[in-house]
């Protein structure tokens, strides 16, 4: 749920559009607004605009929106920058290794797929074993509209399946779930609920908001840095992702986009 009286006019305004003109889901609308929310908040602190530190206690209803004018690419290079250094899926990833619990190896790399892939919920849980193709550290997994797409897996990811299937229930397990990657207390393959109970719980234990996070917007999170920390191009993240239109894919391209902008305005030949 937004809290519209949180928001600046001009944030409202863009949610609304989003919703009636673009058709965006009220979860990514809702990812939206924290991520301007958190945007602005830093801006505050950046411009000096508030003394306050802790993002939960500064307001930006307030937040003029002649202010956008003055923010510049290197103000917003500086937010990336702050995320990468302070960023909430770090610390969630730390809780997840460090826990102790009958489960912390299954869980743990359910955390670690979500932060590195960005694969949906319904993808995570559809993966059998033999997707997998260790050798090529690659799966394939199936989405949308029963399409079927490659995702790559980093050292991270390798390291947390090998440790979760070292661990995984051998005996017992349901004939229909025999090929399950992923396995629930009831030695069946585990359900979305489940596993958003899963993220859930993690998020509790890392202290984070469960009412601003949740497996989307984990998803949104890898996307988010693959795009702009691997130089991925924008057909290659579209493809990564699963997203038919690459409408969708560009929202997270607003930075380099502008690079491309300063690229052309820098020519030579601009002011002949």
């Amino acid at each position: 749920m937004i809290n519209r009286e949180d928001n600046p006019e001009f944030v409202n305004s863009f949610l609304d559009y989003s919703i009636t003109i673009l058709n965006k889901s009220p979860n990514s609308v809702k990812e939206y607004n924290y991520d301007l929310a958190m945007f602005l908040k830093y801006m505050k602190i950046h411009f000096k605009m508030t003394d306050e530190s802790d993002f939960n206690k500064i307001s930006i209803n307030d937040f003029d929106v002649s202010y956008l004018n003055k923010i510049t690419l290197n103000d917003i290079h500086a937010f990336v920058s702050y995320l990468a250094t302070n960023k909430d899926s770090k610390k969630l990833l730390d809780i997840s290794c460090s826990e102790d619990n009958r489960n912390k190896e299954r869980d743990f790399a359910i955390i670690t797929l979500f932060l590195n892939c960005g694969m949906r919920l319904s993808e995570l849980v559809g993966i059998n074993i033999k997707d997998i193709i260790f050798s090529e550290c690659k799966m394939t997994v199936i989405g949308k509209g029963n399409k079927e797409r490659t995702i790559y897996l980093n050292k991270a990811c390798m390291s947390a399946i090998n440790a979760y299937l070292n661990v995984r229930p051998k005996e017992g397990i349901k004939y229909d779930s025999k090929n399950a990657l992923f396995l629930s207390e009831r030695r069946e393959r585990i359900s979305n609920r489940t596993v958003q109970y899963i993220v859930k719980q993690e998020l509790l234990k890392a202290g984070l908001d469960i009412t601003k996070y949740s497996v989307h917007k984990l998803r949104h999170t890898a996307a988010t840095l693959m795009y702009q920390y691997g130089q991925v191009d924008i057909r290659a993240l579209q493809e990564l992702l699963g997203h038919a239109s690459i409408s969708t894919t560009e929202i997270y391209t607003h930075v380099n986009n502008e690079q491309v902008r300063n690229a052309v305005e820098s020519n030579p030949l601009a002011n002949m």
